[in-house]
Protein backbone atom coordinates (compact mmCIF):
# COMPACT_ATOMS: atom_id res chain seq x y z
CA UNK A 1 0.00 0.00 0.00
CA UNK A 2 2.83 2.38 1.00
CA UNK A 3 4.74 1.37 -2.36
CA UNK A 4 1.70 2.29 -4.08
CA UNK A 5 1.41 6.01 -3.15
CA UNK A 6 4.80 6.43 -3.37
CA UNK A 7 4.38 5.51 -7.14
CA UNK A 8 1.49 7.81 -7.72
CA UNK A 9 3.34 10.80 -5.65
CA UNK A 10 6.44 9.79 -8.08
CA UNK A 11 4.04 10.14 -10.91
CA UNK A 12 2.24 13.20 -10.33
CA UNK A 13 6.01 14.79 -9.46
CA UNK A 14 6.84 14.19 -12.86
CA UNK A 15 3.95 14.94 -14.64
CA UNK A 16 4.41 18.55 -12.94
CA UNK A 17 7.87 18.68 -14.07
CA UNK A 18 6.96 18.41 -17.22
CA UNK A 19 3.90 20.89 -17.54
CA UNK A 20 6.68 23.09 -15.94
CA UNK A 21 9.24 22.54 -18.86
CA UNK A 22 6.14 22.94 -21.20
CA UNK A 23 5.44 26.36 -19.50
CA UNK A 24 9.30 27.28 -19.78
CA UNK A 25 9.16 26.01 -23.44
CA UNK A 26 6.34 27.97 -24.20
CA UNK A 27 7.50 31.02 -22.28
CA UNK A 28 11.19 31.42 -23.85
CA UNK A 29 10.17 30.04 -27.63
CA UNK A 30 6.18 31.11 -27.55
CA UNK A 31 3.84 28.97 -29.76
CA UNK A 32 5.91 28.91 -33.04
CA UNK A 33 7.79 26.19 -31.03
CA UNK A 34 4.72 23.83 -32.60
CA UNK A 35 3.98 25.68 -35.93
CA UNK A 36 6.29 24.00 -38.91
CA UNK A 37 9.61 25.36 -39.29
CA UNK A 38 12.32 26.47 -42.12
CA UNK A 39 15.61 26.05 -40.97
CA UNK A 40 18.36 28.18 -42.77
CA UNK A 41 21.63 28.47 -42.13
CA UNK A 42 24.42 31.81 -41.50
CA UNK A 43 27.80 32.43 -41.90
CA UNK A 44 29.61 35.35 -39.84
CA UNK A 45 33.71 35.89 -40.52
CA UNK A 46 33.70 38.14 -37.38
CA UNK A 47 33.02 37.11 -33.85
CA UNK A 48 29.82 36.11 -32.48
CA UNK A 49 30.74 36.54 -29.06
CA UNK A 50 27.19 37.38 -27.45
CA UNK A 51 25.35 34.96 -29.37
CA UNK A 52 23.55 32.10 -27.75
CA UNK A 53 21.42 29.75 -28.53
CA UNK A 54 17.97 30.61 -28.26
CA UNK A 55 18.73 34.41 -29.61
CA UNK A 56 16.34 35.80 -31.24
CA UNK A 57 16.18 36.52 -35.07
CA UNK A 58 14.04 39.67 -35.95
CA UNK A 59 13.23 40.80 -38.59
CA UNK A 60 12.34 44.68 -38.26
CA UNK A 61 11.90 44.40 -35.35
CA UNK A 62 9.26 41.35 -35.27
CA UNK A 63 10.31 37.73 -34.47
CA UNK A 64 10.42 34.97 -36.61
CA UNK A 65 12.21 32.43 -34.91
CA UNK A 66 15.69 31.42 -33.22
CA UNK A 67 19.47 30.69 -33.29
CA UNK A 68 19.63 26.77 -32.99
CA UNK A 69 23.11 26.03 -33.25
CA UNK A 70 26.35 27.98 -33.50
CA UNK A 71 29.64 26.25 -34.65
CA UNK A 72 32.78 26.42 -36.75
CA UNK A 73 33.81 25.74 -40.06
CA UNK A 74 35.66 26.02 -42.93
CA UNK A 75 33.97 27.89 -45.86
CA UNK A 76 35.00 28.72 -48.86
CA UNK A 77 38.88 28.48 -47.31
CA UNK A 78 38.41 30.89 -44.54
CA UNK A 79 37.34 30.23 -40.69
CA UNK A 80 33.67 31.34 -40.53
CA UNK A 81 31.43 30.44 -37.30
CA UNK A 82 28.12 28.72 -39.17
CA UNK A 83 25.14 29.89 -37.02
CA UNK A 84 21.65 27.50 -37.88
CA UNK A 85 18.65 28.76 -37.42
CA UNK A 86 14.85 27.86 -37.60
CA UNK A 87 12.56 30.36 -38.95
CA UNK A 88 8.42 30.47 -38.43
CA UNK A 89 7.25 29.66 -41.79
CA UNK A 90 4.25 31.18 -42.05
CA UNK A 91 6.00 34.40 -40.99
CA UNK A 92 7.90 33.70 -44.01
CA UNK A 93 5.37 32.62 -46.18
CA UNK A 94 3.65 36.02 -45.38
CA UNK A 95 6.66 38.13 -46.31
CA UNK A 96 6.92 36.35 -49.17
CA UNK A 97 2.80 35.78 -50.26
CA UNK A 98 0.58 33.20 -49.80
CA UNK A 99 1.05 31.66 -53.89
CA UNK A 100 5.13 31.33 -53.00
CA UNK A 101 5.76 27.64 -52.84
CA UNK A 102 9.37 28.34 -51.44
CA UNK A 103 8.85 31.47 -49.51
CA UNK A 104 12.64 31.94 -48.19
CA UNK A 105 14.03 31.73 -51.73
CA UNK A 106 11.74 34.39 -52.92
CA UNK A 107 12.95 36.27 -49.95
CA UNK A 108 16.22 35.31 -50.76
CA UNK A 109 16.01 36.39 -54.38
CA UNK A 110 14.74 40.15 -53.11
CA UNK A 111 17.71 40.44 -51.07
CA UNK A 112 17.02 38.86 -47.60
CA UNK A 113 20.63 39.61 -45.26
CA UNK A 114 21.48 38.88 -41.63
CA UNK A 115 23.53 41.19 -39.41
CA UNK A 116 24.19 40.73 -35.37
CA UNK A 117 22.58 43.53 -33.38
CA UNK A 118 23.19 44.04 -29.65
CA UNK A 119 20.21 43.22 -27.59
CA UNK A 120 21.84 44.93 -24.42
CA UNK A 121 24.65 46.82 -23.73
CA UNK A 122 25.03 46.07 -20.24
CA UNK A 123 25.31 41.98 -20.36
CA UNK A 124 26.45 42.11 -24.75
CA UNK A 125 23.89 39.48 -25.95
CA UNK A 126 23.45 39.57 -29.28
CA UNK A 127 20.47 38.91 -31.52
CA UNK A 128 20.30 37.71 -35.45
CA UNK A 129 18.30 40.90 -37.13
CA UNK A 130 16.87 39.92 -40.88
CA UNK A 131 16.21 43.20 -43.62
CA UNK A 132 16.27 42.99 -47.20
CA UNK A 133 18.95 44.84 -49.16
CA UNK A 134 18.38 44.81 -52.96
CA UNK A 135 22.65 45.16 -53.45
CA UNK A 136 22.79 41.50 -51.83
CA UNK A 137 23.51 38.90 -54.02
CA UNK A 138 21.67 35.74 -54.81
CA UNK A 139 23.41 33.09 -52.16
CA UNK A 140 24.58 29.57 -52.53
CA UNK A 141 23.13 26.23 -50.73
CA UNK A 142 25.52 25.17 -47.76
CA UNK A 143 27.36 21.97 -48.56
CA UNK A 144 27.00 20.35 -45.16
CA UNK A 145 23.56 20.67 -44.16
CA UNK A 146 22.17 21.09 -47.67
CA UNK A 147 20.36 24.82 -46.14
CA UNK A 148 19.81 27.81 -47.58
CA UNK A 149 22.69 30.14 -46.51
CA UNK A 150 21.34 33.77 -45.69
CA UNK A 151 23.92 35.91 -46.83
CA UNK A 152 25.51 38.26 -43.90
CA UNK A 153 27.23 41.75 -43.16
CA UNK A 154 29.34 43.52 -41.04
CA UNK A 155 27.22 45.52 -38.31
CA UNK A 156 27.70 48.76 -37.96
CA UNK A 157 29.35 48.52 -34.58
CA UNK A 158 32.10 45.51 -36.16
CA UNK A 159 32.68 47.69 -39.18
CA UNK A 160 33.61 50.58 -36.66
CA UNK A 161 35.33 48.76 -34.37
CA UNK A 162 37.40 47.05 -37.05
CA UNK A 163 38.41 50.77 -38.62
CA UNK A 164 39.50 51.54 -35.19
CA UNK A 165 41.88 48.76 -35.26
CA UNK A 166 43.55 49.48 -38.12
CA UNK A 167 44.41 53.05 -37.38
CA UNK A 168 47.93 53.12 -35.63
CA UNK A 169 47.65 55.20 -32.80
CA UNK A 170 51.29 54.84 -31.38
CA UNK A 171 52.46 56.51 -34.88
CA UNK A 172 49.96 58.98 -34.82
CA UNK A 173 50.90 60.07 -31.13
CA UNK A 174 54.11 60.03 -32.42
CA UNK A 175 53.95 62.69 -35.19
CA UNK A 176 51.40 64.47 -33.24
CA UNK A 177 54.39 64.90 -30.65
CA UNK A 178 56.63 65.58 -33.34
CA UNK A 179 54.14 68.27 -34.33
CA UNK A 180 53.60 70.22 -31.22
CA UNK A 181 57.65 70.11 -30.69
CA UNK A 182 57.50 71.61 -34.28
CA UNK A 183 55.04 74.23 -33.14
CA UNK A 184 57.02 75.03 -29.72
CA UNK A 185 60.32 75.99 -31.14
CA UNK A 186 58.73 77.60 -34.02
CA UNK A 187 56.81 79.67 -31.53
CA UNK A 188 59.97 80.21 -29.74
CA UNK A 189 62.28 80.97 -32.18
CA UNK A 190 63.79 84.93 -33.06
CA UNK A 191 62.26 84.43 -36.81
CA UNK A 192 59.02 85.09 -35.20
CA UNK A 193 59.28 87.73 -32.57
CA UNK A 194 59.17 90.56 -35.50
CA UNK A 195 55.56 89.01 -36.43
CA UNK A 196 54.37 88.67 -33.55
CA UNK A 197 54.85 92.49 -32.39
CA UNK A 198 53.36 93.26 -35.78
CA UNK A 199 50.61 91.44 -35.08
CA UNK A 200 50.36 93.19 -31.76
CA UNK A 201 50.62 96.94 -33.13
CA UNK A 202 47.82 95.58 -35.50
CA UNK A 203 45.65 94.40 -33.00
CA UNK A 204 45.96 97.78 -31.26
CA UNK A 205 45.19 99.55 -33.68
CA UNK A 206 42.28 97.27 -34.74
CA UNK A 207 41.42 98.42 -30.93
CA UNK A 208 41.65 102.03 -31.53
CA UNK A 209 39.85 101.78 -34.92
CA UNK A 210 37.00 100.09 -33.32
CA UNK A 211 36.48 102.44 -30.34
CA UNK A 212 36.69 105.29 -33.08
CA UNK A 213 34.00 104.25 -35.09
CA UNK A 214 32.23 103.17 -32.13
CA UNK A 215 32.46 107.18 -31.04
CA UNK A 216 31.72 108.29 -34.68
CA UNK A 217 29.19 105.39 -35.45
CA UNK A 218 25.99 107.27 -33.35
CA UNK A 219 26.27 110.79 -35.45
CA UNK A 220 26.69 108.66 -38.58
CA UNK A 221 23.49 107.06 -38.31
CA UNK A 222 21.67 109.63 -37.19
CA UNK A 223 22.58 111.63 -40.27
CA UNK A 224 21.66 108.30 -42.35
CA UNK A 225 18.65 108.52 -41.02
CA UNK A 226 18.05 111.82 -41.40
CA UNK A 227 19.18 111.19 -45.37
CA UNK A 228 16.96 107.88 -45.63
CA UNK A 229 14.11 110.00 -43.94
CA UNK A 230 14.64 113.18 -46.95
CA UNK A 231 15.06 110.43 -49.46
CA UNK A 232 11.40 109.11 -48.47
CA UNK A 233 10.17 112.54 -48.63
CA UNK A 234 11.36 113.09 -52.23
CA UNK A 235 10.38 109.52 -53.06
CA UNK A 236 6.79 110.47 -51.95
CA UNK A 237 6.95 113.63 -53.96
CA UNK A 238 7.96 111.98 -56.54
CA UNK A 239 5.15 109.67 -56.82
CA UNK A 240 2.54 112.74 -55.80
CA UNK A 241 4.26 113.92 -59.54
CA UNK A 242 3.91 111.19 -61.25
CA UNK A 243 -0.10 110.45 -60.07
CA UNK A 244 -0.34 114.01 -61.33
CA UNK A 245 0.96 113.76 -64.68
CA UNK A 246 -0.79 110.23 -64.42
CA UNK A 247 -4.15 112.29 -64.39
CA UNK A 248 -2.75 114.81 -66.63
CA UNK A 249 -2.30 112.11 -69.21
CA UNK A 250 -5.81 110.34 -68.62
CA UNK A 251 -7.57 114.02 -69.14
CA UNK A 252 -5.38 115.01 -72.20
CA UNK A 253 -5.95 111.06 -73.63
CA UNK A 254 -10.12 111.90 -72.75
CA UNK A 255 -10.06 115.10 -74.60
CA UNK A 256 -8.21 113.82 -77.75
CA UNK A 257 -10.48 110.90 -77.48
CA UNK A 258 -12.19 110.70 -81.13
CA UNK A 259 -15.58 111.10 -79.88
CA UNK A 260 -14.45 114.17 -77.84
CA UNK A 261 -16.11 117.20 -77.81
CA UNK A 262 -12.95 119.28 -78.11
CA UNK A 263 -12.10 117.36 -81.43
CA UNK A 264 -15.33 117.36 -82.71
CA UNK A 265 -15.48 121.14 -82.71
CA UNK A 266 -12.03 121.37 -84.33
CA UNK A 267 -13.27 118.98 -87.06
CA UNK A 268 -16.08 121.31 -87.55
CA UNK A 269 -13.82 124.33 -87.67
CA UNK A 270 -11.35 122.64 -89.92
CA UNK A 271 -14.71 121.72 -92.42
CA UNK A 272 -15.36 125.46 -92.26
CA UNK A 273 -11.81 126.86 -92.89
CA UNK A 274 -12.23 124.29 -95.79
CA UNK A 275 -15.33 125.46 -97.38
CA UNK A 276 -13.77 128.91 -97.08
CA UNK A 277 -10.69 128.36 -98.99
CA UNK A 278 -12.43 126.73 -101.58
CA UNK A 279 -15.05 129.82 -101.53
CA UNK A 280 -12.15 132.02 -102.03
CA UNK A 281 -10.11 129.80 -104.55
CA UNK A 282 -13.57 129.61 -106.59
CA UNK A 283 -13.79 133.71 -106.12
CA UNK A 284 -9.86 134.18 -107.38
CA UNK A 285 -9.96 132.07 -110.18
CA UNK A 286 -9.37 133.82 -113.41
CA UNK A 287 -12.65 132.64 -115.33
CA UNK A 288 -14.65 134.03 -112.40
CA UNK A 289 -17.13 137.38 -113.02
CA UNK A 290 -15.65 139.22 -110.71
CA UNK A 291 -12.24 138.63 -111.54
CA UNK A 292 -13.07 139.93 -115.19
CA UNK A 293 -15.11 142.64 -114.23
CA UNK A 294 -12.38 143.97 -111.69
CA UNK A 295 -10.10 143.49 -114.77
CA UNK A 296 -12.29 145.64 -117.11
CA UNK A 297 -12.80 148.29 -114.55
CA UNK A 298 -8.75 148.16 -114.10
CA UNK A 299 -8.39 148.70 -117.66
CA UNK A 300 -10.92 151.66 -117.75
CA UNK A 301 -8.90 153.57 -114.94
CA UNK A 302 -6.03 153.04 -116.66
CA UNK A 303 -7.33 154.79 -119.50
CA UNK A 304 -9.21 157.63 -118.09
CA UNK A 305 -5.21 158.08 -115.81
CA UNK A 306 -3.28 157.97 -119.58
CA UNK A 307 -6.24 160.90 -120.30
CA UNK A 308 -5.88 162.91 -117.26
CA UNK A 309 -2.11 162.65 -117.86
CA UNK A 310 -2.10 163.84 -121.44
CA UNK A 311 -4.51 166.29 -120.42
CA UNK A 312 -1.72 167.75 -117.78
CA UNK A 313 0.80 167.96 -120.57
CA UNK A 314 -1.25 169.89 -122.44
CA UNK A 315 -1.86 172.72 -119.54
CA UNK A 316 1.96 172.64 -118.88
CA UNK A 317 2.36 172.78 -121.93
CA UNK A 318 -0.09 175.46 -123.24
CA UNK A 319 -1.94 177.17 -121.03
CA UNK A 320 -4.21 179.39 -122.66
CA UNK A 321 -5.79 176.72 -124.06
CA UNK A 322 -8.27 176.46 -120.56
CA UNK A 323 -9.31 179.82 -122.52
CA UNK A 324 -8.98 179.24 -126.63
CA UNK A 325 -9.11 175.76 -126.65
CA UNK A 326 -6.92 173.15 -128.50
CA UNK A 327 -4.77 175.03 -131.09
CA UNK A 328 -5.24 172.78 -134.38
CA UNK A 329 -1.88 172.17 -135.72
Amino acid sequence: MKTHAQAWRTGLFAMGGLGLLAAAVVAVFGLRVFQPQQGAVLHFAGSVHGLQIGAPVVFRGVRLGGVQQIEVALVAGQPAVPVRVNLDRQALQALAGPDEADPLQRLLRQGLVAQLATQSLLTGQLYVDLDLDVAAATPATAVASNLPVIPTRTAPLDALRAQLAGIDLARLAAELSQTLAATRALVAGASLQPPLAELSRAAAALTQLAQTLQQRLPPLADAAQGSLRDAGDASRRVAVAADRVGAAALQAERLLAPDSTLVGSVRVAADELARSAAALRDATASEAPTVQGLQRAIGDVSRAARAVRALAEQIEEQPQSLIRGKAVP
